[in-house]
């Protein structure tokens, strides 16, 4: 006697059946794990995207104190006897290309002045904020610089009064 079971017999039936489901099976833990890495690859896509636009508004906060400090010591301008005071809302800075599409606030608080020997010293407290995007969403970002500037004025120096 053999131990084989003829083709229309129901085992043999249940065995064809039975390799349907094991593929079956394995295709969906398949997609599953397609579906995994398609959702990490996205957020390390967003990761990066946010991390670009951090650098940029650090970037942009940086140009903002750059152009409050040359606002404070003129290095062109006007000498004078007298130090320069600070503007009075924070003041709204554009910029160009990537830049672009940062809002950057630089404010000024100052000066703070005192005097040593003959020469007036001012000390100017400068931020500048930039940001992106909408607040309280994902692709929100903001990055605040501040600095402390000193400008000397010395009356015994004409036509400058630097010291």
């Amino acid at each position: 006697m053999s131990a084989t079971c003829p083709e229309g017999s129901a085992s043999a039936r249940a065995q064809r059946g039975f390799s349907i489901v094991s593929a079956l099976f394995i295709l969906v833990v398949l997609a599953a794990l397609a579906a995994g890495l398609v959702n990490v690859s996205v957020m390390q896509h967003s990761g990066a995207a946010l991390d670009l636009q951090g650098v940029r508004a650090y970037q942009a906060a940086r140009a903002g104190i750059e152009w409050g400090v040359y606002r404070i010591l003129d290095p062109e301008g006007t000498p004078g006897i007298t130090l320069p005071s600070c503007w009075g809302a924070p003041e709204a800075l554009a910029l160009a290309q990537d830049l672009a599409p940062m809002a950057v606030s630089v404010t000024c608080t100052g000066p703070s002045a005192t005097t040593e020997l003959d020469r007036t010293i001012g000390v100017y407290r400068l931020s500048a904020t930039a940001t992106f995007g909408t607040p309280q969403t994902a692709n929100h970002v903001s990055r605040t610089v501040e600095v402390t500037v000193s400008r000397c004025i010395d009356p015994a120096n004409p036509p400058e009064y630097r010291c």
